[in-house]
Order: structure tokens, then C-alpha cells, then sequence
């Protein structure tokens, strides 16, 4: 019976390189939101600082034809 043996070892290397793989993290609900919401006023430094190179480069015009 090398069938039953092939498939236990196949199980095996299975099993190894399972465990060789990143391992899934756990993250609470309220630790997710907390990243989520950090991230989110990084970007939003990011545009307001890029809208303002550009005003700047524009020559400072506060109005920009849109109302």
C-alpha cells in the first residue's frame, strides 16, 4: 500500500510549508479603526500640503474659478 504513504507524505510537506508561510495577524475591531484612521489624516496632511504647492506655484491665487 505505497498509496497511503505517498499521501502522508504529501500531508507532511504540506504541513511544512504551511507553517514556513506568513503567519495571519490579529488585529481587535478597535486597533483596526485606530490604523485606519491614522492613515487617513497622513493623507490628508498630504493633500493639503500638495494643494498648497500648488497655489503657491500658481502664484497664490486664493480663487481659482471654482465655486
Amino acid at each position: 500500500m505505497t498509496r497511503g504513504n505517498q499521501r502522508e507524505k504529501a500531508r507532511e510537506k504540506n504541513l511544512k510549508a504551511q507553517s514556513g508561510q506568513k503567519k495571519k495577524t490579529t488585529v481587535s475591531g478597535s486597533e483596526y479603526q485606530r490604523q485606519k484612521e491614522a492613515t487617513a489624516e497622513i493623507m490628508r496632511q498630504k493633500q493639503a500640503k500638495a494643494l498648497a504647492e500648488k497655489q503657491a506655484k500658481e502664484g497664490g491665487g486664493s480663487s481659482s474659478g471654482k465655486t
